[in-house]
């Protein structure tokens, strides 16, 4: 049991439907002044990292008398080692199911070095912090094994707020905590991205009280495991790190519940089945649902209740109010396949708030060049859509690539918003018939260094076409892409 040896203040800002905060006793005791990130107006990180979901009907599974056998067992092995902050931070992807899409980003993220200041500089807890996290790296998987071990036994109540089969996001809670702690320096980046994960949070049901419940397992999990180099200055930092993460989180979840529900109910009303494993899904949100072109949200259906995937928007918002999505049924994908293979007109599934940064700039004439592989092509679709919307006469570059023509699902409806726009190019790539890859194909063309350029599809393509678009001039800042760690992240 780990011993107290400090105080951590424990959230106190409460929101109608998160409940109320209360006190946990030991070192997590509720503080009586408000946190002082403010909550930012923007976009929610995509539901990269699931924490708890709202209660389902069954009941919480009895403490396992080991608290290793609480932890449901994983797939393979995971890492816990941070991947950079800012690309965490970035947008989803195509409402392909790869693993998991979902994008969250402006520009291109920083890279590792520029998000990440040396190891030897920053502040005392900062230090402490990163070498704790370089002595847990090496053992990461079992570090995310007794976290929820503990999280599980310490609080049977919370075990039926997650997913019943955990494999395929069993580290995201714990990997977002992790990377939000070693970044307690960077500010401004930091309370950004606590602020989206926390109102991205409503639509699992978190509330308060469940943080220091996570806190204490935190510091349980990491006290155990990083014994080499744990001691009570250590111990201290990461408290005072947790209690400014949660802080922020809550804050944010409870600004955001003034002006935006935490899910919207929406009837599917059309199922067009384009392919053997693609599907064009149409539904009616139960009220008004503000989004931009290139947006994305996230995804429960009733067949896997608290299991939430991402989807980009297939169009630009429309005057009546409908929603549309292009899903592919992917290998072992659950939200996927059920929304490709069961879903029919008159059920009903949720959505989160829309997310992700990958949209227009109207105030700049700058052409678009975008690249849209698959699936990918949904978001596309949609700043096309956006640009004529707004009656801009700026050049847009479409690059629609896929393996065969029979992938090229979209492109009738491609060819024709190419005849109604003369400012529109689209070009198709079919990697069978061209022995090129979409990235690859737009060096033919050019030049791009004017362009602003957007990337939608599978995380190889994403990876392969920054790097040619880079080489071929165009700006980094320039660069708009789904996350390609989120994409790999998710699956299902």
């Amino acid at each position: 049991m780990l011993e107290a040896r400090h105080t951590m203040d424990a959230p106190t800002t409460t929101s109608a439907d998160n409940g109320t905060s209360g006190g946990a006793g030991d070192w997590f005791t509720p503080r009586s002044t408000p946190g002082t990130g403010e909550p930012d107006h923007g976009r929610e990180t995509p539901d990269a990292i699931p924490t708890p979901a709202a209660p389902p009907a069954s009941h919480a599974q009895p403490p396992a008398a080991d608290p290793t056998a609480a932890a449901s067992p994983g797939p393979a092995p995971t890492t816990l080692t941070p991947t950079p902050f800012a690309s965490t931070v970035a947008p989803p992807g195509t409402a392909a199911e790869q693993p998991d899409p979902t994008q969250e980003q402006a520009p291109v993220p920083p890279s590792a070095e520029a998000a990440t200041a040396p190891a030897g500089t920053g502040s005392p807890d900062a230090l402490l912090i990163r070498r704790t996290m370089a002595e847990v790296t090496p053992v990461a998987d079992k570090v995310t094994s007794y976290f929820y071990a503990l999280l599980f036994v310490r609080h049977p109540d919370l075990r039926s707020l997650f997913p019943a089969a955990m494999d395929t996001q069993r580290d995201r809670l714990l990997r977002a905590l992790l990377t939000a702690a070693e970044h307690i320096d960077n500010r401004d980046v930091l309370v950004d991205y606590l602020q989206k994960l926390g109102r991205g949070h409503r639509k699992y049901g978190t509330r308060p009280e469940h943080y220091p419940a996570v806190g204490e397992c935190l510091i349980g999990a990491l006290s155990k495991y990083a014994a080499g180099v744990w001691n009570p200055e250590t111990e201290a930092a990461w408290v005072r790190a947790y209690t400014t993460i949660s802080q922020v989180m809550i804050d944010a979840a409870a600004a955001d519940e003034l002006r935006a529900p935490a899910w919207w109910y929406a009837e599917i009303v059309a199922h067009d089945l384009r392919t053997p494993d693609v599907a064009v899904v149409t539904v009616r949100p139960d009220q008004p649902y503000p989004f931009l072109a290139g947006q994305y949200t996230s995804v429960e259906t009733p067949w896997w209740p608290r299991i939430w995937r991402h989807y980009s928007f297939a169009s630009a918002p429309r005057s009546d109010g409908l929603l549309s999505f292009h899903v592919k049924a992917v290998p072992a994908g659950w939200v996927s396949n059920a929304l490709v293979h069961r879903a029919r007109p008159g059920d009903i599934i949720r959505l989160g708030p829309p997310a992700g940064s990958m949209t227009v700039d109207h105030t700049t004439d700058s052409g678009l060049l975008c690249l849209g592989g698959g699936t990918g092509i949904a978001p596309i679709k949609a700043l096309v859509e956006d640009v004529a919307e707004h009656g801009d006469r700026r050049s847009v570059e479409v690059f629609y690539g896929a393996r065969t023509d029979h992938d090229l699902y979209d492109i009738d409806t491609m060819l024709r918003l190419q005849q109604t726009h003369p400012w529109l190019s689209v070009r198709a790539i079919i990697d069978q018939q061209a022995h090129v890859q979409l990235p690859d194909a737009i060096r033919t063309y050019g030049p791009w260094d004017e362009f602003d350029a957007y990337l939608s599809g599978p995380p190889g393509m994403i990876r392969s076409g920054v790097d040619v678009l880079r080489d071929v001039g165009v700006p980094s800042e320039r660069i708009r892409h789904d996350s390609v760690e989120e994409l790999v992240a998710a699956g299902s």
